[in-house]
């Protein structure tokens, strides 16, 4: 089990560093009702995560894909179209991202961060407004809809599925990578429910030091996932 979390860890740094997620959930967190919407984003991100991976691991226990058997041609296919999805987000976070972060990190209001995200929904805007389902709702589907979260999460679907391990641990595994990756939401939810009024201040400088430090690290990140990918998907083939 320790050997096939290993192998998920850029996987789950990739979920992690996704700006997406950290856009929208500052957005909540400086909504009306914080508290209750954080929890409920936080949730329904956390369910993104989970149905994202046991969707993706059916489908290739349904294919009778697995480790035993040569895997068919279109597994290392999927590999190079994951590879070059996460590539394109490389560049994609390169290009644009940058800018617009550097722009929320400026923000006063959720009104001011959605102004420098323009690529979210346009429900977005009216996040301060926003009840509680509604925040779960947007939190799932900011994760479903992002084709490098996904993309992530289909990868590590089929390393559980191509492992040697036993289903147990395979399903332990799982668990354990969606908790990690859904920790960059947990983190600023926890510091809101924990320290209340006093979070502002806090939230803000981890909103900062985001918004100036992670736009490399996320793109060096996408990269070195692509590669490994591309690595997969040429050796199957």
């Amino acid at each position: 089990m320790g050997s096939l979390l290993l192998q998920q860890i850029p996987l789950a740094l990739g979920i992690i560093m996704s700006p997406l997620a950290i856009v929208a959930v500052v957005a909540v967190l400086f909504s009306e009702r914080a508290r209750i919407n954080s929890i409920a984003y936080l949730v329904g991100w956390f369910l993104g995560i989970i149905v994202s991976l046991a969707v993706s691991f059916a489908i290739l226990t349904a294919l009778e894909v697995h480790q035993r058997t040569h895997p068919p041609l279109w597994v290392p296919i999927l590999h190079l179209i994951l590879g070059t999805v996460l590539l394109g987000g490389a560049w994609f976070v390169y290009t644009r991202s940058h800018r617009r972060m550097q722009a929320m990190a400026a923000a006063t209001g959720p009104g001011d961060i959605v102004a420098a995200a323009p690529q979210l929904p346009k429900m977005l805007q009216s996040v301060e407004h926003f009840s509680p389902g509604r925040c779960g709702v947007l939190g799932f589907a900011l994760f479903i809809l992002n084709p490098i979260d996904m993309s992530c999460a289909i990868a590590a679907a089929m390393n559980f599925r191509l492992s040697s391990a036993a289903p147990s641990a395979e399903w332990a595994s799982a668990v354990v990578f969606a908790l990690v990756s859904a920790s960059s939401v947990a983190v600023p939810v926890a510091l809101l429910l924990i320290k209340k009024e006093k979070a502002t201040e806090p939230l803000q400088r981890i909103r900062t030091w985001i918004a100036t430090n992670t736009h490399l690290l996320n793109v060096g990140l996408l990269i070195l996932i692509s590669a490994m990918q591309i690595s997969k998907g040429i050796q199957g083939l």
